[in-house]
Parts: structure tokens; C-alpha cells; sequence
């Protein structure tokens, strides 16, 4: 694979970081292999014990599980739309951050589903979902849709990587034997030839086509889930785009994160500039802004519409005395403070926009719990003398010990895979710098 000057100094700069593992790695890589062995353990209690060890009980039925299920999942479709987009409009800008949600995308759709396998009572009749579906259950669309998404992320992020591990294979790197013979294996004989160039530049683009309306698709199915159950707070039609806004909004946010990160400890700030996070931030500050447009308007029309159960709903999601302050932190923290902190020129910098995305991606997880729990606490019929623990959701050491290593698998994927892949992209890198950002870098490394 031949390189350009550019591609070459990248490829160089980066080859270290794929070549060794490092202290610092393994160490963090020892950490999330402990959170998910507690989180096993978790597991193992759960399935011996049933389901009586965690807060889910008859009337909340769902918890931190599905929570964390919506979360991932949703963070999974916004990498897949944000790359394709990048991709198809040939963004040069865009470039260095592509890997990044195509990282993303895999990750969280294999992170994502894990939890609703933990909400299963009978692991032994799995296998039914695929045996004797329903085809008139939304759930039995969203296990299609899911396991057809997860196959359209392996290809669409393989297609991107074929070029650079050519370029990994024919680099003597100094990696064992076996990881050279991966990359060999997964290149597929490519050396750069003009018909192989045009027939992966073709896929690519067939894939990033189906990819984004595929994200779009199957995240409005996991909200029919919820918008065809009649429910207060559920059962609306705004669902749809709401869920798909709120995941690239999400998903946008834990991108500025990542690429925060990772300008840090790879030092890729030539990669990574002041920039891309101005570009970034603009961007969420949109998508928190129609975010906020649905918001409203979710909360308003049942507010207005003084149906008893919607009233219900809403007095515990806005009263003090139970999930006021959260829903609070969620519209404050989640919407008004990323759109402030890159509205202001003063906090327009990579710091404050990575500080505020990371706050921001806390926020639209709470959301996720408010869309769940206060809605299964608001009863359908009267119950009384009912113990406080059956009619309110509290999540057990089990949950968030699982929630824990939900979130430690997704961070070794990244860990392990930045070690194995790298983080930007070599092959069809440009140029893209102007002389005041070059001249500004040179400065900061002399």
C-alpha cells in the first residue's frame, strides 16, 4: 500500500500506539475486567436467585436494564447516521472522527442488547424469540431490527478499516505473529489497484445508504415499543422522531467525549483540532435545541390535555418531593448548558465543550430513566394496602453493579480496539489544516 507524505507521517505517528499495549492500558484494561466480573457475579445471583434480588417487581416491571438498553442502543444508531453522513458528503473536516462513530456504532449495538437479555427469566427459552416469534409484536421487530443493525455495523466499519490494514500488514509492524496474520486475513489481498479502489469506494457508499435509514428505522421501532402501549407518557406520536433526535444528540455528545479523550492520551491534537470541536459543539447545540423543541411539547400537551393518568404523570415528574429535581438536571443540564456553553465565545473551546457533552450525556441518560420508571409507578388501577416496595422503583446493588460492567464492556471495546486499529484513519486521510492551525501546533510541540 503506497501513502502519501501526509498519510505516511500520520500512519508513523500513530504506529506506536497499535505496536504496544502500554502500562497505562493494561491497567485500565485489569480495572473493567474487575467491574465485569462483579457484574457476572450480579448475573449469577440474579439467575439463581430470580428475579426477586433486583428492584423490578410486578407493577415496575423495567428498570435500570432497559434504561441502559435505549441508552447504548441509541448511541449505536447516532454513530452509524453521524458516519454515514461524514462519508456520503465527502465532510474533509470530518475525516479524522469517522473511525471514532464507527467505533461507536459497533460497540454499543453489541453492548446495548446485552441488558435486554438480563431482563429474561428464562435464559433456557431464549431461543424461542427466533423459534416462535411474534410477528405482531414490536418486540420481535426490535430483535430483527436489532440483528440486522449489528450486521450492517460489522460490515460498514470493515469496508473503512480494508485500506489501513493493508497498510498495517505491509508495514512490518512489531506485533506478534498472529495479529499480523489478522490483518492479512481481514484485508483481503487489497494493494490498491484501481478496480479495488472503485469497488470498495462503491460499497462503502452502498453501505453508508442503507446504514442511515436503516438507524432511523430501527431506532422508530424501538420507540413504537413504547408509543403503541397505552400508557401516560408512552402512547404518542411524537415518539418516533423523538427517539431518533434524542440518540444523534446522545450519540453526538459521547463523540466529543471519545475524541476528547483520545486527543489526550494519543496526543492527536493535529488530528483533532480546536476545530472539530467547534463543528461538533455547533452541531449539538442544533440537536439540543430541537431536543428541546420535542421536550416541550411532550410535556406540554399532556400537561394541557388534564387526562387524569397524564396529570399523575406529570405532577411526579415536575413534584420536588419525587423526580423534580431529576427531570430538573435532565432539561437543564442536557439541553440549556450545552447550547449556552457553545453560544458564549468565551467557553467555546475544546475543554468546556467536552466538559459540557460529558454533562450533557449523564443528563440524557436520566432522561432515558424518566421515560421509564415514573410511567410504570403511575398505576392504571387503584391499589391499596400494597407494600411501598412493589409500587416504587428503587435499583439494587445487582442493577448498577450490571449497569457498571455494561459500561466497563463498552470502554475496553474502545480500549482494546484503539490498540489494535488506529484511532484515525490513515488511508484517504487529508491535508485539511490551514497554515494558522499548523503554525499554532508547531508552536505548542516546540
Amino acid at each position: 500500500m503506497e501513502l502519501n507524505t501526509y498519510q505516511q507521517q500520520a500512519f508513523e505517528y500513530q504506529r506506536k500506539n497499535i505496536e504496544t499495549y502500554g502500562k497505562r492500558a493494561w491497567g485500565w484494561t485489569v480495572f473493567y475486567v474487575l467491574c465485569i466480573l462483579a457484574g457476572l457475579y450480579a448475573l449469577f445471583l440474579q439467575i439463581t436467585k430470580g428475579h426477586g434480588i433486583t428492584g423490578m417487581r410486578d407493577n415496575v416491571v423495567w428498570g435500570l436494564f432497559i434504561v441502559n438498553f435505549i441508552f447504548f442502543i441509541g448511541l449505536s444508531y447516532a454513530g452509524a447516521i453521524i458516519a454515514g453522513l461524514l462519508h456520503l458528503f465527502k465532510v474533509k473536516w470530518g475525516k479524522p472522527i469517522i473511525r471514532l462513530a464507527q467505533f461507536m456504532t459497533l460497540i454499543s449495538v453489541i453492548v446495548g442488547p446485552i441488558f435486554i437479555l438480563l431482563c429474561v427469566g428464562r435464559f433456557d427459552r431464549m431461543h424461542h424469540l427466533f423459534i416462535y416469534p411474534r410477528i405482531q409484536s414490536p418486540l420481535t421487530w426490535d430483535v430483527m431490527a436489532v440483528v440486522t443493525f449489528f450486521t450492517g455495523a460489522v460490515l460498514f466499519l470493515w469496508l473503512a478499516l480494508i485500506k489501513d490494514l493493508a497498510v498495517y500488514r505491509d508495514a512490518n509492524l512489531n506485533v506478534p505473529k498472529w495479529k499480523q496474520k489478522i490483518y492479512k486475513m481481514l484485508a483481503l489481498g487489497y494493494r490498491g489497484a484501481a478496480s479495488q479502489k472503485r469497488h470498495l469506494l462503491l460499497s462503502q457508499n452502498l453501505m453508508a445508504i442503507i446504514m442511515i435509514p436503516l438507524s432511523i428505522v430501527v431506532a422508530s421501532i424501538l420507540s413504537w415499543i413504547f408509543g403503541m402501549t397505552l400508557r401516560p407518557g408512552w402512547h404518542s406520536t411524537i415518539f418516533g422522531p423523538y427517539f431518533v433526535l434524542g440518540a444523534v444528540y446522545s450519540g453526538c455528545g459521547v463523540l466529543i467525549v471519545a475524541m476528547w479523550f483520545y486527543r489526550k492520551l494519543y496526543k492527536l491534537d493535529y488530528y483533532f483540532t480546536d476545530r472539530h470541536f467547534t463543528y461538533l459543539g455547533y452541531i449539538m447545540l442544533v440537536l439540543a435545541a430541537g431536543y428541546g423543541y420535542f421536550t416541550f411539547s411532550e410535556y406540554f400537551t399532556a400537561w394541557f390535555g388534564s387526562e387524569k393518568w397524564d396529570s399523575e404523570l406529570i405532577h411526579k415528574l415536575f413534584s420536588m418531593s419525587e423526580y423534580g429535581g431529576w427531570t430538573l438536571f435532565a432539561n437543564v443540564a442536557g439541553i440549556a448548558l450545552p447550547m449556552l456553553i457553545v453560544a458564549i465565545p468565551a467557553t467555546r473551546k475544546p475543554g468546556y465543550i467536552a466538559a459540557g457533552a460529558f454533562i450533557m450525556v449523564m443528563a440524557m441518560w436520566v432522561k432515558r430513566y424518566l421515560i421509564i420508571v415514573p410511567t410504570l409507578e403511575a398505576t392504571l388501577l387503584p391499589m391499596q394496602d400494597t407494600r411501598a416496595e412493589y409500587v416504587k422503583y428503587s435499583a439494587t446493588w445487582p442493577e448498577w453493579a450490571l449497569t457498571i460492567a455494561g459500561i466497563a464492556t463498552f470502554l475496553l471495546f474502545f480500549t482494546v480496539m484503539s490498540k489494535f486499529v488506529t484511532v484515525v484513519p490513515v488511508s484517504g486521510l487529508e491535508d485539511t489544516h490551514t497554515e494558522h492551525e499548523k503554525h499554532q501546533l508547531q508552536h505548542e510541540q516546540h
